[in-house]
């Protein structure tokens, strides 16, 4: 499950995003703090942009790609009391409870594809596993990739696995084709085959179990459809699994299937 902290302080909202996320410190209850960008469940798009940033994060992780740390950070609206933007302010006050945290990627550079060089394989690879999970979010327009420590590390998984949000139609996102011509990462020659072959057998029923099992129930609880937080969970796996298998089929680079 999530490692839980407490925000004991509202630093400053970070405009890029449009859910107008928040830089805040934390306490984990043991004199440990941190700095987090908190993503807020009472934001616009709802739990279900926090739940794809676990299951999306974790996976990505496990799969060996860069990804920040996350966490779940417990909100006292008392923490928007004092905050002059009334925008913020209302958001403080509508996320009281569990919120989702990244870890702060402290002197981090937005991606400039002029000015940092992605090798065939690990752009194949982000592409890869952009199409699996049908990241719509990382054109040269709206990259979410941020350089850090001379590496390349993905951010921003809320627009994903939009199927999320029609459940019914979930069961045929796995023909969904993706189109990745746009991509952020399509000028480096993604070499999504030799991706496939590396990552798609790391995508087994065990491990999507276990990226999922670290959603918060809170989060899932009262999903339409299901009869608890296991059987939403249950959803999201059974997605994902048959898309793994031949997703590198369906890949469309600069008008190409590759």
């Amino acid at each position: 499950m999530l490692t839980e902290v407490t925000a004991v302080r509202y630093i400053t909202p970070l405009r890029e995003g449009g859910s107008l996320p928040g830089l805040v410190e934390t306490d984990d209850g043991h004199g440990a703090y941190g700095t987090y960008v908190m993503k807020f469940a009472g934001a616009g798009q709802g739990r279900k942009t926090l739940v794809a940033e676990v299951v999306c994060g974790r996976l990505a992780a496990r799969l060996g790609l860069r990804v920040p740390g996350l966490a779940g950070v417990h909100l006292d609206p008392v923490l928007g009391l004092g905050e002059p933007d009334q925008e913020v302010q209302q958001l403080l006050k509508s996320s009281g409870g569990l919120n989702l945290g990244m870890e702060y990627l402290s002197g981090a550079l937005g991606f400039d594809p002029l000015a940092f060089v992605v090798d065939p394989l690990e752009a194949g690879r982000v592409v890869w596993f952009d199409a699996l999970v049908g990241n719509v979010d990382r054109s040269w327009r709206n990259p979410n990739l941020l350089v850090w420590g001379g590496d390349l590390w993905l951010i921003d998984h809320g627009a994903t696995m939009i199927w999320h949000h029609n459940w019914p139609s979930a069961h045929t996102a796995a023909a969904r084709p993706y189109d990745a011509s746009d991509h952020a990462l399509a000028p480096f020659r993604p070499d999504v085959a030799a991706a496939a072959a590396q990552l798609a057998p790391l995508v087994t029923k065990e491990l999507l179990d276990e990226v999922t099992a670290d959603v918060p129930d809170a989060w899932l609880d009262g999903e339409a459809g299901f009869d608890d937080p296991d059987a939403v969970r249950r959803a999201y796996a059974d997605a994902l699994l048959p898309r793994a298998e031949t997703i590198h089929e369906r890949i469309t680079l600069e008008g190409t299937d590759k």
